[in-house]
């Protein structure tokens, strides 16, 4: 049992390094987004000099930084969850990490995939159609945008697999969970 949890957790921590490598690369985008906010908003109201192609960027960057992003902020524990209970007083380290495996197990996991199987159909007939904005001026190769969907839906699953790692690690050996992911 030892050795089993000694490799499920170098597979946590390959993924939680790679999710934090998304992060940062999500940190930046929102950067980016930011500035190009700030560039658009300038030239429309100083210079009457809109861009379609510039706002669908936005959009784009915007979908990105949650996509991208959504596994990170799983990683960090920063996700949406009705704390009434789980940070209640009656919720030990242990019964949290079962909460988080059931959690993962039944509820993220599946619906992770669920939505890769059926976002790779929309991403193929994109590619096939050579997708690009219907709009004068837009942006080409939708398709690349509609394929970070699944790749955040696998992001998001091997995220749900750190965490259930993490989660059977609290609940068979406590005093070996204390160790935080980087």
């Amino acid at each position: 049992m030892n050795a089993l949890l000694k490799q499920l957790d170098k597979l946590a921590n390959v993924i939680d390094r790679l999710n934090e490598w998304f992060g940062r690369l999500t940190a930046w985008l929102v950067v980016a987004l930011v500035l190009l906010v700030c560039y658009d908003v300038g030239m429309r109201y100083l210079f009457q000099a809109g861009s379609v192609a510039l706002q669908e960027l936005e959009w784009h960057i915007f979908a990105l930084i949650f996509l991208l992003g959504a596994a990170n902020t799983l990683k960090h524990d920063e996700h949406v969850r009705v704390d009434v209970f789980y940070q209640s007083k009656w919720m030990t380290r242990r019964r949290q990490a079962m909460v988080n495996l059931l959690g993962c197990l039944f509820m993220l996991l599946p619906f992770c995939v669920l939505m890769i199987i059926s976002a790779v159909p929309f991403v193929e007939m994109s590619f096939g159609w050579a997708e690009s904005s219907p709009d004068p001026g837009g942006l080409p190769y939708r398709w690349l945008l509609k394929a970070i969907i699944p790749a955040g839906f696998v992001l998001l699953a091997l995220q749900g697999l750190s965490l259930s790692i993490r989660s059977l690690q609290t609940i068979f050996k406590p005093e070996a969970s204390t160790q935080e992911a980087q």
